[in-house]
């Protein structure tokens, strides 16, 4: 059973990598509770499906922006002092929501405002946050280091979300928004705690042209485009987050809000444990396929179904089939893009995993108020199988993906035994 464990050497190997892993759990799980709270607050203030949609949907301008450009920036400055600097400011806009709570008539518009800023932030973030990565963990350990990355993500996930709905329903929103205050303070105190990661040597001034380097690049790969496409389809059909609110009221289960919320990470976080496996797989475009198609189904049957029971295990195998995919696109990103395009291509993975979702809340929450929620839910989850199958026969490149032979994965693996072999070449940069 061992080889199915994960692995935890980039852990115990890096220090760097362990303060930013900590920071990051402890950061997200806060999040995780305001993620509960806005649309659970907009709720309770319209009872309207739209309304909670809108809240994702005004993240879509300023994470399509900021995303972008934050990968140009990841490429350009200190990658540690741009996620500190962010962490900061997401510190402020949960005040922001907080100070919103505590009056007598709270304000809509100052919630949307500040879920587009939230956008803005996680744009500017996240694209530092992985392209930190190949400067902190050895290339081998590259997909043991994504799987944890991926671990601390469920873990907040499901520990955020869980109690989350507990605060909010024992006590007041405004209290859920406190408590994410202040993971944001330890947050900063481990993040202060790494060393600086500065832009390498060769880094280009953040411009459009550079941008533009990266775009041109993520085109000219039609793996990659794939798996952006693969992801933003399976996302915006079966991704039914705006809906789980009125979701725990139709099942007659309101104190199951938070489970709801967390149970497609109980399935994710199986895999993600278990996922030892993966190294032994060759055919990282076919998982990606069959994962996404799984995906679709599980939604599909959620759906069908009207028992609390039944609802939480599909939407943990959705949650599974959903990290399948999330390991090997990860895997396929890390191990086959070059170093100088990291931050770059990581805004980019960050727009085709964030629009989708973002988008489909809007798809769901339209789908239900024309129809029904089981509607929304059932169909999207079919629509999503048939997407994915109709894109696998457009992209056979992906379809054919070998680790092993690819020409990108075998120069990425070149340079990464050059500046093992050759450790000055990697202290040059930095």
């Amino acid at each position: 059973m061992a080889k199915y464990a994960i692995d935890l050497s980039p852990l115990r190997k890096s220090a760097d990598f362990r303060n930013l892993w900590a920071a990051g759990l402890i950061s997200y799980f806060g999040s995780m509770i305001t993620y509960v709270g806005v649309p659970f607050q907009i709720k309770e203030l319209t009872n309207s499906y739209v309304a909670v949609a809108i809240s994702g949907l005004v993240e879509i301008v300023p994470l399509v922006i900021f995303g972008l450009y934050g990968g140009v920036l990841a490429d350009a400055i200190d990658r540690k002092k741009l996620i500190w600097a962010t962490e900061a400011l997401s510190l402020i806009f949960t005040g922001l929501l907080l100070i919103n709570s505590l009056v007598d008539s709270p304000s809509i518009l100052l919630i949307y405002v500040v879920s587009g800023l939230f956008a803005a932030v996680s744009g500017l973030r996240q694209p530092a946050m992985q392209a930190a990565l190949p400067r902190l963990v050895d290339h081998e350990d590259m997909t043991a280091a994504s799987a944890l990355m991926s671990l601390r993500w469920q873990a907040g996930v499901i520990i955020g979300p869980t109690i989350g709905g507990v605060l909010i329903s024992t006590f007041s929103v405004a209290v859920g928004y406190a408590a994410d205050i202040s993971t944001f303070v330890i947050s900063l105190i481990l993040l202060a705690m790494m060393r600086n990661i500065p832009p390498a040597k060769e880094a280009e001034k953040p411009s459009l042209a550079a941008l533009f380097d990266g775009l041109k690049y993520a085109l000219a790969r039609k793996d990659l485009l794939a798996t952006y496409l693969i992801d933003l389809a399976a996302m915006f059909f079966a991704m039914p987050t705006a809906l789980i609110p009125f979701w725990a009221d139709q099942l007659g289960t309101p104190w199951a809000l938070g489970l709801l919320y967390a149970a497609g990470t109980v399935g994710s976080i199986a895999v993600t444990l278990s996922s030892g496996w993966t190294k032994n797989t060759r055919f990282y475009g076919r998982a990606i396929i069959w994962a996404a198609i799984g995906w679709g189904a599980a939604i599909a049957l959620a759906g069908a179904t009207h028992y609390l029971a039944l609802v939480l295990l599909f939407l943990a195998l959705a949650g599974a089939s959903d990290m399948v995919s999330a390991l090997f696109r990860s895997a396929m990103w890390n191990q086959t893009i070059p170093d100088n395009l990291r931050g770059r291509l990581a805004g980019i993975e960050l727009l085709s995993y964030s629009l989708g979702p973002l988008a489909g809340q809007m798809r769901a929450a339209g789908m239900a108020a024309a129809f029904t929620l089981t509607i929304s839910v059932t169909a999207g989850g079919i629509i999503c199988m048939i997407s994915v199958a109709l894109l696998a026969s457009f992209f056979p490149i992906l379809r054919k993906f070998d680790i092993k032979t690819d020409r990108f994965a075998l120069e990425k693996a070149a340079e990464s035994e050059k500046l093992r072999l050759n450790p000055q070449s990697e202290e040059e940069i930095s």
